[in-house]
């Protein structure tokens, strides 16, 4: 069957290639084109290369390799560039004269090849400003490097120092030092985290490492103003299916109100975008999502660039944007932005957090604002690395390539033998709970309904409740918050900070006087459930010390009060990121972790003490996830110690969330761990197939999600029901088969 979408996508780009940009060409103060090791100029484009010379090289030894291979660079309009080398055995150093003080951009070009004695893919070396490491070479790939920097240069001179480790060599093929214009990079952004400095950005050093055109083919130097390259976005989409491409080039007006100027980013990327396809979910109650590469420890400034070419009105378009799930733009009108006018250009500029994960995600989607048409746009992405408080943007080197199939190879291998860890992991759990029943009898047959502290029972403690009960005699004193410093924390619970509603109450997000981020829960002081879940929340939180449990860091009783203070778990809620939330969907090696990492510590609770500890409401919506998507389970409210070692049960009235309670539990009102991995094993059918364990919208059979999704695990057939976002992506015969455990 013929694929409308990527026919129209083609033609979109068939209508881009005859065109070619005339724009106001900038023309630097200081540019130099440096062919290293080369004899005679070299052209590229409409640019040359020139010989470098000793004018600008000081070394003690270099030596001028050469290749004759082209099989690695053919493809590339500057393949001529990397036939030469400069390769130094000690430290050395390029010096350019500034003629115009400010930002340049600094391009160093890299094909490590064999010349005689010397290994370029071995070298091992450095190359650095005055004030910044830029880059560090350590076993290169095959392929061509190019690594592009914006460097704000000070001083009367640029010095380039390539400096070898140890006994090991530096090379070089090409160099670019060429000015920038001044408002290229402005000095604020918008932080995406409140603990982050968005000024300042124009002191700050910036390595490239993506600049993608959304919905166009490849922008060369040719066509760009700054010489720059920008690469299509298809490769970089999590779910091409829901997004579609559009094209108006003739629709792009560089005006004088406008944010961006063809400096910016060119005619080609403003008037090509991608937006939501409509087609896939007429409700349009889904983001379109990219996934990129990047390396932990640094911040990023993201550039986000849009063009309302698709409007036929003003106020037409509202859509929000999203990096790592943080809000970047709320209800953005294009039209707005742009001083009431469609076509006019602008950009966004976002500075992100110290980065822990080796992902950044971008995601667009529908706003609330115009429900009657729904849709979002992206036309361009920059994605570039800050330098570290002492300068630096090592450690990384991404090699440039044609294409992403290593990279999704490598994707289809990790779900493969992922799913093997996913199915298994139910079977694995329960295993481990019945091998903790048959370790040696020990210690007494008593079971404390309350507390995991032997022989605790509760009394007054604080201000009194109804009942003249709160704490117990165990609790730690040093959990105790004052009311005023919760209120200071909440913005005296502001309603706006409001990150979510449960049973027990509201969940704030708040801060502490020491910066510590934190969720801060406050219950109905009027509620006796709520007080008995207040006092068991404590009781365990306050002794359990696992990675994969939320960490009580205080409570709060005064004043009739029922606060508890966790860790602040930065992604929300698992269920959130599967259905219901408009948050980007997860991959399924993302699903497996978080599942792992729930399964572990749960595995805590049932044997990390002698009394194992029973969770009793183990579902999706207390498994929480930090800013690494590391699971954490939450919520002890409705916790039990368990049976003693030979003991089955504990009788105990039902408790838990419909859809997640153990038949058996409800039927018999018997307790046991096995109660809680019959939950977990909803959670993993719920993760499966993304939507709600009780769904009574949905005709009978399908409103069970358990129920369901056995009726077909019996058929051999569940991957008819899978999230369609991983259609394609799980083998289907290894789901099959590993299922059956």
């Amino acid at each position: 069957m013929t694929d409308w979408r990527n026919i129209g996508f083609f033609i979109c780009v068939l209508s881009i290639f005859p065109l070619v940009c005339f724009c106001a060409t900038f023309v630097p103060v200081d540019n130099y084109l440096i062919d290293c090791g080369a004899t005679t100029s070299t052209s590229v484009g409409t640019r040359n290369f020139i010989a470098d010379n000793k004018d600008l090289l000081s070394t003690q030894k270099d030596i001028v390799a050469t290749t004759s291979s082209k099989s690695a660079t053919s493809s590339s309009d500057d393949s001529s560039l990397y036939q030469t080398a400069r390769v130094f055995t000690a430290s050395s150093k390029y010096t350019f004269k500034i003629n115009q003080k400010g930002r340049h951009w600094i391009r160093l070009y890299f094909l490590p090849f064999a010349y005689e004695k010397y290994n370029l893919r071995a070298a091992d070396f450095t190359v650095s400003t005055q004030n910044h490491v830029l880059f560090r070479s350590l076993n290169m790939q095959k392929d061509p490097v190019m690594k592009e920097y914006s460097v704000n240069v000070t001083s009367d001179s640029l010095v380039l120092t390539f400096a070898p480790s140890g006994s090991s060599i530096a090379f070089v093929n090409a160099i670019e030092v060429v000015s920038v214009p001044d408002d290229l990079i402005v000095d604020d952004g918008f932080a995406l985290d409140p603990s982050v400095t968005s000024s300042g950005l124009v002191t700050q050093a910036l390595e490239t490492v993506w600049r993608v055109n959304m919905g166009g083919p490849t922008v060369t130097p040719i066509n760009d103003t700054l010489q720059r390259t920008w690469v299509p976005d298809q490769s970089f989409l999590l779910q091409s299916n829901l997004a579609s491409f559009s094209s108006n080039i003739k629709g792009v007006k560089y005006e004088n109100h406008g944010q961006a100027t063809e400096n910016t980013a060119p005619p080609t990327v403003y008037g090509t975008l991608t937006q939501m396809n409509s087609t896939y979910d007429p409700r349009n109650i889904f983001n379109v999502t990219w996934q990129f590469d990047v390396s932990p420890g640094f911040q990023y400034l993201v550039r986000l660039h849009f063009c309302d070419v698709v409007s036929k009105a003003l106020n037409e378009l509202y859509f929000n944007a999203y990096v790592d799930s943080k809000l970047a733009a709320s209800s953005a009108d294009p039209s707005t932005t742009s001083n009431n006018a469609l076509g006019v250009p602008y950009y966004r500029d976002l500075v992100t957090a110290v980065a822990v994960s080796k992902t950044l995600r971008v995601s667009i989607g529908p706003s609330e604002v115009n429900k009657e048409y729904p849709n979002a746009i992206l036309n361009g992405l920059e994605i570039m690395k800050m330098n570290n408080s002492m300068g630096s943007l090592i450690p990384g080197a991404v090699a440039i390539t044609s294409g992403s199939s290593s990279k999704k190879t490598g994707m289809i291998v990790g779900v493969s033998v992922g799913v093997v860890g996913a199915v298994v992991l139910a079977g694995v759990f329960f295993v481990l709970c019945r091998k903790r029943r048959r370790l040696a009898q020990r210690q007494s047959k008593t079971w404390v309904p309350l507390s995991i502290n032997d022989g605790t029972t509760f009394h007054t403690m604080g201000s009194k409740y109804s009942n003249g009960t709160t704490l117990s005699a165990a609790s730690n004193f040093e959990y105790r918050v004052p009311f005023v410093a919760v209120q200071e924390a909440t913005n005296n619970f502001d309603e706006s900070w409001v990150i979510g509603i449960g049973g027990f109450g509201k969940v704030y997000k708040g801060e502490l006087s020491d910066g510590t981020k934190v969720a801060v829960k406050r219950g109905n002081p009027r509620s006796q459930q709520g007080l008995a879940e207040f006092q068991t929340e404590i009781e365990m939180l306050s002794q359990f010390r696992h990675r994969h449990l939320v960490s009580l860091i205080g409570y709060c009783d005064e004043r009739n009060e029922m606060i508890l203070i966790y860790e602040y778990m930065e992604k929300g809620t698992l269920k959130g990121h599967l259905y219901g939330s408009g948050l980007p969907s997860l991959s399924w090696k993302e699903r497996l972790e978080i599942c792992i990492g729930a399964a572990r510590g749960l595995h805590y609770l049932h044997t990390g003490y002698a009394k194992a500890v029973i969770h009793r409401d183990v579902k999706s919506a207390n498994i929480l996830l930090d800013e690494n998507l590391m699971a954490k389970v939450a919520d002890f409210g409705l916790s039990k110690t368990g049976p003693e070692i030979d003991q089955t049960h504990v009788s105990t009235a039902v408790k838990g969330s419909f859809g997640y309670l153990d038949p058996e539990y409800f039927r018999r009102q018997q307790l046991t761990e096995k109660s809680d991995v019959y939950s977990f094993g909803v959670v993993l059918f719920e993760v499966l197939c993304a939507r709600p364990v009780i769904d009574p919208t949905l005709p009978r059979e399908m409103v069970n999600l358990a129920e369901w999704a056995m009726k077909w695990q019996k058929k051999g057939q569940l991957e008819q029901i899978i999230d369609q976002t991983l259609a394609g992506k799980i083998r289907p015969d290894s789901l099959r088969n590993d299922l059956h455990i």
